[in-house]
């Protein structure tokens, strides 16, 4: 007897377009997801259950086109996926374990971030959804808005610092450097509201600690 599987009839990550192929707007759409993964590779170097996509094209049904946030989290998959990584992020290779947070740089052209995508995370299943607007500040709207899904719905959490116990992690916002500009930028932070250090301030911190022993850092060159 023929046993029918029809997992094996979808398409691969390899056959499907890794992306909506619409270019970014500006740099921070790219630098502010790629700031929060460099954060979570040092925080969670001895965890391997948890992969950070950016720009990259989620399918959750082979009939219809991917979503693509700007960044998003999923745990309980494998952080590591052959040499070359995803390609794209595919719920049937994933034993359909949808991201548990997306984010959304808000750009200078409006794309839906506070209508549709919402919409679109939702039917996803992706517990929480963040809105960025680092450039500009919509009317009526915070520069940074996290929403938790209930029953269905997105639901606004109030604060500056939202702590979410699912995930382990807090977001929130704040002055610092990263790649040598200095501005706002979105970081992670612990259950007490302490920020996590990016690897450049990690850097900085073992320098200083080496030049007040008395050790020249450039012996370690």
């Amino acid at each position: 007897m023929f046993n029918y599987n029809p997992l094996e009839c979808l398409p691969s990550s390899a056959e499907l377009p890794d992306s909506d192929d619409t270019p970014v707007d500006n740099e921070l759409q790219i630098l502010i997801p790629n700031l929060l993964l460099a954060v979570l590779s040092a925080i969670w170097q001895n965890r391997d259950d948890w992969f950070f996509g950016i720009n990259m094209g989620i399918y959750y049904t082979p009939s219809k086109k991917p979503v693509v946030p700007d960044g998003f989290l999923s745990l309980g998959v494998e952080r590591f996926v052959g040499e070359n990584g995803r390609s794209s992020y595919v719920f049937w290779e994933e034993e359909g374990i949808p991201p548990i947070f997306a984010l959304e740089v808000v750009s200078q052209t409006y794309n839906g971030e506070y209508e549709q995508k919402k919409i679109d995370y939702a039917e996803l299943g992706i517990l929480y959804y963040a809105i960025y607007a680092p450039t500009r500040l919509q009317r009526k709207r915070q520069r940074l808005e996290v929403y938790r899904l209930v029953d269905g719905q997105y639901i606004l959490q109030p604060g500056d610092k939202i702590w979410m116990p699912e995930i382990g992690l807090g977001m929130g916002r704040e002055q610092g450097t990263y790649q040598g500009r200095t501005r706002e930028w979105l970081y992670w932070y612990d259950e007490n509201g302490n920020r996590y250090t990016t690897p450049e301030e990690q850097l900085q911190n073992l320098l200083a600690r080496l030049q007040q022993q008395g050790i020249d850092p450039n012996t370690f060159a």
